[in-house]
């Protein structure tokens, strides 16, 4: 049955047919070999029940966060700090494409949008500056990666939905691992600038000018503080704190005078549109995952492993692995919602802390955006520079090696992502 339906998928996407159709074609196949009389009763069950959660309610105005942000230009602001913090290293401008990313984390936690709205302004700039334009294109979605990891993040909240996990423990145990992801691939910029001898520039920032460009971008970098102590206090819920970051930045566009009526109502709707696309694929998903725990896969796979219970790393591994491939293959959502509740009895076995399995899960299924042939921000980073895709594909690697190896460190190392919610949570 499982090999029938990954085949039925795969036919679908081959085909180009929406996402949530493919989902839900598979999902139909394999009540075929449950039970047919289900398909009526059991599919719309499942596909309005896997919306059905008070903590999803986060998602859309997390994302409604980050464009009021970018439409009350904040982000410009962000940059700014970033280049003047880091432009004067050597290879300046790629370390301010990797700080940007930091930045823009803790506003929409979206690697696409990070990805789209760094790559149309860096860039050109790193090209100019003696980048080529793969590599510039490169940094720019690997980097972009750092997004789903430090808080606010969207596929902490839809595991946290999924395990009844914290999402204030999920939110504090991102901020280690993405701060080393950013160092590693600031490390890969270093290397490379070294490599070709890219021209140093001269002179660090003047303290006026630094801490003017500070408090300029510092009602921005106020919203990440807003949403985590916000939810680790116990003061509001997740969905409470999207709600509040949302409502300070459209006060702040307005009171600034940078957010126009016009730039409001396209916030919302790009907002609707991605949160409409995000649910949609949710609903389709949870009908198939379902279905495969109906069907005791979970309890199988758990079966097949149970000789490698004794050690929690190499669970890891392999289930980073499966992750991995199936991340290729399938939209990331998708693959959150269809692999976390068949991973979480074999980590439980294994004696995993939940809170850790949600980091690794989250950095696998971000890595997966950046990796042929369904990399959404290699496409987009193609579409920014002007480059063929396959020529980034072919020279996307060195940027997933960087982020395996951080994964890896998580992997063997847990208190790299235990430690701050241990503190605080």
């Amino acid at each position: 049955m499982t090999l029938t339906m990954l085949a039925v998928f795969l036919v679908h996407v081959l085909l180009g047919l929406p996402l949530f159709v493919a989902l839900l074609t598979t999902a139909a196949v394999g009540f075929f070999f449950v039970d047919p009389g289900m398909i009526p009763r059991m599919m719309p069950q499942q596909f309005f029940g896997g919306i059905n959660a008070f903590s999803l309610m986060a998602i859309p105005l997390f994302i409604l966060a980050g464009n009021l942000m970018n439409a009350s230009k904040l982000t410009d602001r962000l940059m700014a700090l970033a280049r003047l913090l880091v432009g004067h290293l050597h290879g300046g401008i790629g370390h301010v494409n990797v700080v940007s990313s930091v930045f823009f984390a803790g506003v929409n936690g979206s690697a696409v949008a990070d990805t789209s709205a760094l790559g149309s302004l860096l860039v050109p700039a790193m090209r100019k500056e003696g980048y080529t334009t793969a590599f510039a294109a490169g940094l720019t979605a690997g980097s972009s990666l750092i997004g789903p990891i430090i808080p606010p993040s969207i596929f902490m909240i839809l595991y946290a939905s999924l395990t009844n996990t914290s999402v204030g423990d999920l939110f504090l145990a991102g901020v280690i691992p993405g701060l080393l992801l950013g160092g590693a691939f600031m490390t890969m910029n270093a290397l490379y600038a070294w490599r070709v001898r890219l021209p140093r520039r001269a002179g660090l920032p003047g303290t006026r000018k630094l801490r003017r460009a500070f408090l300029r971008a510092l009602p921005a970098l106020i919203a990440p503080f807003i949403i985590v102590a916000g939810i680790v206090m116990g003061l509001v819920t997740p969905t409470e704190s999207g709600a509040l970051t949302a409502l300070y930045v459209a006060l702040f566009g307005v009171a600034a005078g940078q957010l126009t009526a016009a730039g409001l109502w396209k916030a919302i709707v790009d907002t609707t549109r991605l949160t409409a696309a995000i649910f949609v694929i949710m609903a389709a998903s949870s009908t198939v995952s379902w279905l495969l725990s109906y069907a005791q896969v979970p309890s199988q796979l758990v079966e097949l492993l149970t000789p490698y219970s004794n050690s929690p790393v190499t669970i890891l591994l392999l289930l980073s692995l499966i992750t991995f491939i199936t991340g290729m293959f399938m939209e990331e959502v998708s693959a959150l919602m269809l692999l976390t509740p068949i991973f979480v009895p074999v980590a439980e076995l294994a004696g995993i802390d939940m809170v850790h399995l949600g980091i690794i899960i989250t950095l696998n299924i971000t890595i997966a955006l950046i990796t042929p042939p369904m990399g959404a921000c290699v496409f987009v980073a193609a579409a920014v520079s002007q480059l063929e895709i396959t020529a980034l594909f072919r020279t996307i690697w060195p940027f997933v090696a960087t982020a395996i190896v951080v994964l890896i460190a998580l992997i063997v190392l847990p208190s790299l992502a235990l430690w701050l919610p241990a503190l605080l949570g």
